[in-house]
């Protein structure tokens, strides 16, 4: 499996993401915002958490303008796999690779700890090294991640199955209690908590490694 991990001005958890996907057995590469193409042979697109652009105008809103979102999209448009944590769930809505929007905590306070989250779904490779209803601790660090979206396109996501995380006590507001979506092909998973930091059992927990063996299985086989 051969990773690439998009670097924005403001992001902070891109080495983290790069550290959890070859501690899978990944080949990674770390891309810069204003490349324009994507390294050849890549299987994987992570766009990692932190504050792109300082998280001015809209969260994610300048990082989805950059020259490398448009290789991005070419890439989830050929089928390719995409992963968008926290800020990086932010990009991935504006660049509607993913629906809805992520908005201020219905709380109005940065929330920074490990939730639990149920698994939706075992229906994606992002998901399979899990069983539906599973329970996992994995952390949050976030001030936008209340997901909203409307009714029509809540019942779309549930009805297909594409619910891959929701909280199982809300710590945002989000809708549904939803924590993470899969795109329509199920290939782009975005969500809010960051597996990457429930990765390494000196961190504090390792459920989260899990989603990252679970891709390398996937994407080395295929």
């Amino acid at each position: 499996m051969k990773a690439a991990v998009v670097v924005f001005p403001g992001s902070n958890c891109d080495r983290d993401l790069a550290v959890a996907f070859r501690a899978a057995g990944a080949e990674v590469e770390m891309v810069w915002h204003k490349d324009a193409d994507l390294p050849r042979g890549v299987d994987i697109v992570g766009v990692p958490g932190g504050f792109s652009y300082g998280d001015y105008l809209r969260c994610g809103a300048i990082a989805a303008q950059s020259a490398i979102c448009g290789a991005i999209k070419a890439h989830a448009a050929r089928g390719g796999y995409v992963l968008g944590v926290c800020n990086g769930f932010q990009v991935l809505t504006e660049t509607r690779l993913l629906p809805g929007a992520l908005l201020r905590n219905a709380g109005l306070r940065y929330v920074c700890r490990t939730v639990p989250l149920r698994v939706q779904t075992s229906d994606s490779v992002f998901t399979q090294g899990y069983n539906a209803g599973d329970v996992i601790g994995i952390p949050i660090a976030h001030h936008d991640g209340n997901y909203y979206a409307d009714d029509e396109t809540l019942a779309r996501l549930t009805g297909e199955d594409r619910v891959a995380f929701t909280y199982v006590d809300n710590p945002n507001g989000s809708r549904g209690d939803i924590a993470g979506i899969l795109s329509e092909n199920r290939r782009v998973l975005g969500m809010m908590p960051h597996p990457e930091r429930a990765a390494d059992a000196g961190h504090g927990g390792t459920d989260g490694v899990a989603l990252f063996r679970a891709l390398a299985g996937a994407l080395t086989a295929a």
